[in-house]
């Protein structure tokens, strides 16, 4: 018998850990279009349709997500399920969101693997390389509308993208997101502080509840340990084993914010270029795959993880990508008053969002670079955009399509 927890709200009732790990796999297995459909199908099944929690409360969760590392949605699907049912409702709604996805990712990476054997569909993936260029460029363009506001943001902006671009590398890009952060500091903190003045955010003290000074500390040095582990050489862990995956994963996991786009120029450097785990073609193609399943775009790390060591590669690449910011969130949402209203926090990442940007725009170009030198290369990736900016078309037809006018155009 699944445990019954009761929930706290204006409409309070018993929730089981089943109700959740139901609900949200049925989530996991619509929600497509990106990690904004992901949470609205969220807020409209646990908000409107079965009142378990506010409006206020979702917003709570998605502020305090979009300021901590990690994959937006599944972190908000982490703070709803540990609101609902604590830490077993954190995890049984995590597994149950990933769930679907993590299943047609393996099943597409199978038939990928085996595809070398078909010309078919060898032309229908390089038919994806194109548009996942011209889909990372269009994330870049989308959100750096909010991201650059003036000269200081466009500078972080282009240092981040040459630096990146001309000298690579995984450390290189750790400095970019580190230095970012604290020129955003530095630079634009001042416009961090109106209203503060007036209004003081409470004491530490009062924002953790129900969780004691020792829990949090051990979580902390949990979460620091994953993190330095994924920058230190570790000679007694083979270049392909599980631990060398986990280690790797749920470090990158800590490293940047926002949606899963901002991860693959990360990614990109560290399996590719660093491990050379998989080519930059394969690289291309699980970004695909992750695009045209439902749930949080970074389920595309059980594919790299399967071509390194199989499904159980996939499933310690998952967890890794995944497990590391949904424990941090959980911990955090003890402090969200406090995390909300830092201004120093919020002037990092006012630095860090730009640079990004131009992390992500030579992540752009370097999977373009990747493509089959053709016309048809081209004229899928122009389609594509065209798509995107001009007539809203949503990305899960993008890929699929450009699969097809791969089969046509590479034959011609």
């Amino acid at each position: 018998m699944l445990k019954k927890l009761h929930v706290n709200s204006e409409n309070s009732e018993s929730v089981s850990l089943w109700f959740l790990f139901w609900n949200f796999f049925k989530i996991g297995s619509t929600a497509f279009g990106g990690f904004m459909a992901l949470i609205s199908v969220v807020e409209n099944r646990m908000v409107r349709r079965h009142k378990l929690l506010t409006h206020e409360d979702m917003l709570d969760g998605i502020s305090l997500a979009t300021v901590l590392p990690g994959p937006v949605a599944a972190n908000v699907v982490a703070y709803v399920g540990y609101r609902l049912g604590r830490t077993n409702g954190a995890v049984v709604s995590a597994i149950g969101v990933l769930l679907p996805s993590f299943i047609l990712v393996i099943g597409l990476t199978i038939a990928y693997l085996q595809a070398g054997e078909i010309p078919a569909l060898q032309k229908a993936f390089a038919g994806f390389i194109p548009a996942v260029a011209a889909i990372i460029l269009s994330a870049a363009r989308r959100m750096s509308k909010k991201a650059i506001k003036g000269w200081r943001e466009l500078l972080i902006a282009l240092i981040a993208a040459v630096l990146l671009k001309v000298v690579g590398g995984f450390y290189i890009t750790v400095l970019v997101v580190v230095g970012s952060g604290l020129l955003g500091w530095f630079w634009l903190r001042d416009t961090k502080q109106s209203g503060q003045e007036s209004s003081q955010a409470q004491p530490i003290q009062e924002s953790i509840e129900g969780i004691s000074w020792l829990k949090l500390s051990v979580t902390f040095v949990i979460l620091l340990s994953f993190l330095l582990l994924s920058l230190i050489p570790l000679p007694f862990l083979g270049e392909t084993s599980l631990g060398k995956l986990f280690v790797t994963f749920s470090g990158m996991s800590l490293m940047l914010f926002g949606g899963g786009y901002v991860f693959i120029p990360l990614i990109q450097e560290v399996v590719v270029n660093t491990y050379g785990w998989v080519t930059q073609t394969e690289f291309a193609n699980a970004i695909a795959i992750g695009q045209i399943t439902p749930g949080p775009i970074l389920i595309s790390a059980a594919f790299i993880g399967y071509v390194v060591k199989g499904i159980s590669g996939a499933i310690v690449a998952t967890v890794g990508i995944f497990l590391p910011p949904g424990l941090l969130m959980v911990t955090c949402s003890h402090l969200l008053k406090h995390i909300k209203e830092s201004t120093v926090i919020q002037a990092a990442l006012t630095g860090i969002r730009p640079a990004v940007i131009g992390m992500i725009i030579t992540a752009a170009i370097v999977v373009a670079g990747s493509a089959e030198f053709h016309v048809g290369s081209l004229v899928i990736f122009a389609a594509a955009l065209v798509a995107m900016w001009r007539f809203r078309v949503k990305v899960l037809l993008i890929i699929p399509i450009a699969g097809i006018f791969g089969l046509v155009l590479y034959s011609i």
